[in-house]
């Protein structure tokens, strides 16, 4: 490919463009995460050549590079499956070279990424990034490509994952940021206790909605199903509530102590909003201790809820926002947190 019109930067750095993966990349990316971080990266899979090769034939990644004309890898980004939906993409795993950081890199993969190359997957129908809050950086790169904000995960990462660049004194929330590439206008079901939080959240999505109250009593039999996933580096546990049953209580209370085991810290729980019976888990969740995350479409074909709670301290004083948006969803946050807070025990019940 023609690299176009790249100005050359300085004599010390190679003209590059932006392009899909080729397998010959392979080896640039491996080389490219250990001069950013060593042998330290927390996914290992980063690190060997093969097993990036296989991620992208298979559609679980899709590496998206800034190769120079002599074919090096001076900065990669990348599309990949976390949610249980596998036709929503989460973008992210972006870094740049240190040598050309500053160059527009990063925001012209993210340009491609999102204009060029989201459009032309068939397989890909929505996609969400997960912008951190101890910097705003990432929250306008969002906002530019027409993400609208729904969620905030409090406490997700770790400062420990800051420490090169020193930029967090507590561990880091990140926004839950989400653009819609082929609509699927569904029925949800919302709980009461959280009618005009959701409300407000979906009168700013770009799909549209019908949206009931989750009134239903869940039907005798009817067993719940929860997946688990624990991220060691992070401590943090994700639940996905795949269906909700007459059990629930239980079923949730035993898969949180496995978490709680496994040293997660933050639990994140996720409820699929397709169920009429959601309400009922709400219920039980906000007597555990758990409070509002905010809505995730399409994320289990059907959108989620997630609830969180936190066996560490928010560090809500050091959440960097940009838009006014951002700002009044960590307003409902923190004070459903604090109602969490009073309410509920420390530990799993």
């Amino acid at each position: 490919m023609n690299p176009g019109n790249d100005q050359k930067i300085d004599q010390n750095r190679e003209e590059f463009y932006i392009d899909t993966f080729r397998t010959e990349d392979a080896q640039g990316i491996v080389r490219l995460f250990q001069a950013v971080y060593g042998e330290h990266y927390p996914i290992q899979l980063f690190y060997d050549p093969q097993a990036i090769i296989a991620v992208n034939e298979a559609g679980k990644y899709y590496s998206i590079v800034a190769r120079t004309v002599s074919g090096n890898i001076i900065g990669v980004d990348h599309l990949f499956r976390s949610a249980p939906n596998p036709s929503i993409y989460e973008t992210g795993v972006g870094l740049v070279l240190k040598e050309y950081r500053n160059t527009g890199a990063n925001t012209r993969m993210l340009e491609y990424l999102y204009e060029k190359f989201v459009p032309q997957k068939d397989n890909v129908e929505e996609v969400f990034g997960e912008p951190v809050c101890n910097h705003v950086f990432m929250q306008k790169a969002v906002e530019r490509f027409r993400h609208v904000e729904m969620a905030m995960e409090i406490a997700l990462m770790p400062a420990a994952a800051y420490a090169k660049e020193k930029s967090a004194a507590g561990r880091v929330a990140a926004l839950g940021c989400f653009r819609c590439y082929k609509p699927r206008p569904h029925r949800i079901h919302i709980p009461a206790p959280y009618e005009q939080e959701l409300c407000w959240i979906y009168s700013r999505l770009d799909d549209s909605r019908d949206i009931v109250l989750s009134e239903g009593r869940v039907p005798e039999g009817l067993l719940s199903r929860i997946g688990m996933e624990i991220f060691d580096f992070a401590q943090v546990a994700r639940l996905a509530v795949h269906e909700i049953g007459e059990d629930f209580s239980d079923a949730f209370h035993n898969i949180e102590t496995q978490a709680v085991a496994g040293k997660a810290v933050v639990l994140q729980a996720w409820l699929n909003l397709a169920s009429p019976y959601v309400g009922s888990a709400v219920h039980t969740l906000r007597e555990k201790g758990y409070f509002f995350g905010g809505a995730l479409p399409r994320w289990f074909d059907s959108d989620g809820f997630l609830m969180q709670k936190l066996l560490c301290p928010p560090d809500f004083d050091g959440i960097v926002l940009e838009s006014a948006d951002a700002k009044q969803l960590l307003e409902i946050i923190k004070r459903d947190w604090e109602r969490a807070e009073a309410s509920a025990p420390v530990n799993p019940s």
